[in-house]
């Protein structure tokens, strides 16, 4: 206990400025001690503007004080070294490699607790305390320590940087918008930093929600896991009775139709299994990508957020349908009633019912398995919230209508640079990447022609190969007051059908059928196709002609 007191006592007589054992103590009128030789080298910095002041206390003295001995506090100081106890901080208060040193201490340097937005400078717990005990500085901003308060500095004026120019985003100091950021649109960086807060937070909510959907979604496919396995082992369960009761000429087809299954079985189980595992992929890619924004949204420093933030707020679309559409319990019941057949048609299956056992086998379909809707109501079950994306749009293209409407435009838009936006051709492409059965419907007013197109977001952006349906990245439907042209792979087909100013498309992704409607009082098929689709599709639209629009409508 005695030890204890002591250090509390020499702790007490350190001086402010050095942070160590008082040497040579001298008082100052204000009532603090410190080092002769600290408290001359810091009132020498001051001798030009002719006030001198205390370190920590902050109160002024004209003229410069005489300084003397304090002869008591160099007894005292004399017989505590004696006691062999040392004053200095331990050894985790001075600033490593990693940390923020305070830039006041002289020698070793400790840690920063506080960075001062005010000063642009880090201060430890002792050079800090004027900041709470002097009224001016108690207005000033401090942040946790950080080792880039020179970033907030004008590389031009030498200023703070405190306001933020939207024109060119980024952030200025108060002289900027006199001379290089002159008419600009130039706020506030706290008035900025609460905007981009905003939508930060709105990020956050769509990315919850989507961590939400897609747990929901991975028990679906775990339920749908044991769905097949349950559906399979009755199946095969069943088809042994039956063949069972065969002769032994049929022994063979039972074990091929079991082998078949078993297959199958493991073909559709790894498919959902590969899907839950990309699910959860995407679960732990958006908890991430939340922790980000959080710790983002956590900055204190406007200018550190507003510098980081475009590269961390950016949130990529998903590469998933929106939900999992789980059908009814049918997974191998059309094989139980193909063996019911062949028992019942010993001489047929020998030779001609078993190649219709086989197929019913390779059909199974686990999740795709409904037909194609024959009305428009069956239609808009599967109708999609689609949207495009400015960055894919040609300058001469307006979108309007939250971006769903595109306009065209006799004379290119200002708009910025961008790696995805197509070049050569009128064209747009939508934000969302499309998998599974979606349905969309497309307004349209033609001024010379609209393309109704999907393509993969891999396609060109520029030369003749960049066009809808030039290429075998895009299927495209040209609508004109004329009729109607197919492209594919730069081959084109007439299209026969009644002139409609809506357009109905429907994707059945896996299946790999993609059917275009024409949609007034009904629908009318316009063309069908029917292929593999090796990547997630997107919606395009290419239009051109004075007056020209296309727009995704809101179906319900």
């Amino acid at each position: 206990m005695a030890k204890k007191r002591v250090k509390l006592d020499l702790e007490s007589f350190s001086c402010s400025i050095c942070l160590d054992v008082l040497k040579e103590p001298v008082t100052i009128p204000c009532g603090h001690s410190y080092c002769i030789n600290c408290i001359k080298t810091h009132w020498s910095g001051e001798d030009q503007k002719g006030i001198h002041s205390c370190p920590q206390c902050m109160k002024t003295f004209t003229p410069r004080p005489i300084l003397e001995k304090s002869t008591m506090l160099v007894d005292f100081v004399e017989q505590l070294k004696k006691t062999g106890l040392q004053a200095a901080p331990a050894d985790h208060c001075y600033a490593g490699a990693e940390d923020v040193a305070c830039d006041f201490c002289s020698g070793r340097k400790l840690k920063a607790i506080k960075s001062c937005l005010s000063c642009l400078a880090s201060y430890c717990k002792n050079h800090l305390q004027p900041h709470y005990d002097v009224a001016p500085f108690k207005k000033h901003k401090l942040v946790e320590p950080s080792k880039k308060l020179q970033e907030n500095i004008c590389s031009v004026h030498d200023e703070v940087m405190k306001m933020f120019c939207r024109t060119d985003q980024k952030s200025i100091c108060y002289l900027c918008p006199v001379d290089e950021h002159k008419g600009h649109d130039t706020v506030s960086a706290a008035a900025e930093r609460t905007e981009r807060q905003r939508e930060l937070e709105g990020s956050r909510q769509q990315i919850q929600q989507r961590i939400q959907d897609r747990e929901k979604d991975v028990k679906l496919l775990q339920q749908e896991v044991e769905a097949i396995h349950q559906s399979a082992d009755k199946t095969v369960e069943n088809s042994e009775k039956i063949f069972s009761q065969l002769i032994r000429l049929l022994q063979k087809r039972s074990s091929d139709v079991k082998q078949q299954i078993r297959s199958q079985q493991e073909a559709e189980g790894s498919r959902v299994k590969e899907l839950q595992k990309k699910l959860e992929q995407e679960i732990t890619e958006l908890k991430r990508k939340d922790a980000e924004l959080k710790q983002l949204s956590h900055t204190e420093d406007h200018s550190q957020f507003l510098l980081n933030y475009p590269s961390v707020s950016a949130l990529r679309g998903s590469t998933h349908s929106p939900s999992i559409k789980i059908r009814p319990l049918r997974h191998f019941e059309d094989v139980t009633a193909a063996v019911s057949e062949l028992r019942d048609k010993l001489q047929d299956i020998l030779r001609e019912e078993w190649k219709n056992t086989s197929l019913r086998v390779t059909v199974v379909d686990v999740l795709l398995s409904e037909p194609e809707p024959k009305s428009r109501a069956g239609f808009l079950k599967y109708s999609s919230e689609i949207t495009l994306d400015p960055n894919t749009a040609n300058t001469r293209l307006l979108l309007s209508e939250g971006n769903r409407k595109v306009t065209f435009m006799n004379e290119p838009q200002s708009c910025s640079s961008h790696p995805e936006r197509f070049r050569d051709r009128f064209q747009v492409l939508s934000r969302e990447s499309l998998t599974g059965r979606c349905y969309w419907e497309v307004e349209m007013r033609v001024g010379g022609a609209v393309y109704v197109a999907v393509a993969y977001k891999n396609i060109s952006r520029a030369g003749d190969e960049c066009g809808f349906g030039r290429n075998d990245k895009s299927w495209a439907l040209k609508c004109f007051p004329k009729g109607y042209l197919f492209w594919y792979n730069n081959m084109k087909t007439y299209i026969s059908g009644p002139q409609s100013s809506r357009v109905g498309v429907y994707l059945d992704h896996r299946a790999g059928i993609l059917s275009f409607y024409s949609v007034s009082g009904t629908m009318t098929l316009l063309h069908r196709v029917q292929t593999t689709f090796t990547q997630p599709l997107c919606v395009g639209l290419w239009i051109w002609g004075s007056g020209a629009t296309a727009e995704l409508c809101k179906v319900k």
